[in-house]
């Protein structure tokens, strides 16, 4: 892997693990309703599922999909049912100490999981695996790919559970909490909307 590829494979790495998606907006809701510390399986779990799911994509698991289409359409549907779960869960989360109800947010194994049903993952794994992986030394570029991938996506991620930390200051009352998560489940929802339209 030459270090032009290197470069542009790290500004696509940042580009696609900053930019908002299910992920992001998971995070941004539970750094506001659960801090940054209680947030921190959740970003470990994300940033190592999705690692496994490059790495997974590069040594042919992506291919599969190819092989049998029937699987995107599950894989699509599965996904959607899930999100749609998440953004009820986000709509009904509260910080413990606003109105007394017992939210929890997601843990690192539930996190890891969520990166195997998730669309974008899915692109972006796939994308990188397409794009940037040369066809000599497959393993040595693929791990290299992937251990770029992780190194770009863990302080991105972070930027968003800070940012929902951040708004704990800001959101002080249990109204503005309940709109800002009502956004939220809103935005995940309407992530679908690539998913399911963008191809017609």
């Amino acid at each position: 892997m030459t270090s032009e590829l290197i470069l542009a494979f790290l500004a696509y790495a940042f580009v696609t693990s900053i930019t908002p998606g299910p992920n992001n907006t998971m995070l941004l809701a539970s750094g506001l309703n659960f801090g940054f510390r209680a947030s921190v399986p959740h970003m470990l779990g994300i940033n190592l599922g999705f690692s496994a799911l490059v790495l997974a994509s590069g040594l042919g698991l992506g291919s599969v999909f190819l092989m049998f289409p029937v699987l995107q359409t599950v894989l699509k549907y599965v996904g959607a049912a899930y999100l749609l779960y998440l953004a009820w869960k986000i709509v009904n989360d509260s910080a413990p100490e606003s109105d007394g109800r017992e939210g929890k947010p997601m843990t690192f194994l539930q996190a890891a999981a969520f990166q195997w049903i998730n669309p974008k993952a899915w692109i972006m794994a796939i994308g990188a695996i397409a794009a940037y992986t040369p066809a000599n030394a497959v393993l040595g570029n693929l791990l290299l790919v992937t251990v770029i991938y992780a190194l770009a996506n863990g302080p991105c991620i972070m930027v968003w559970a800070a940012a929902g930390t951040a708004l704990r200051n800001v959101l002080r009352n249990s109204l503005s909490r309940t709109i800002f998560n009502i956004t939220m489940a809103a935005l995940l929802v309407a992530s679908l909307y690539p998913i399911f339209f963008a191809a017609e």
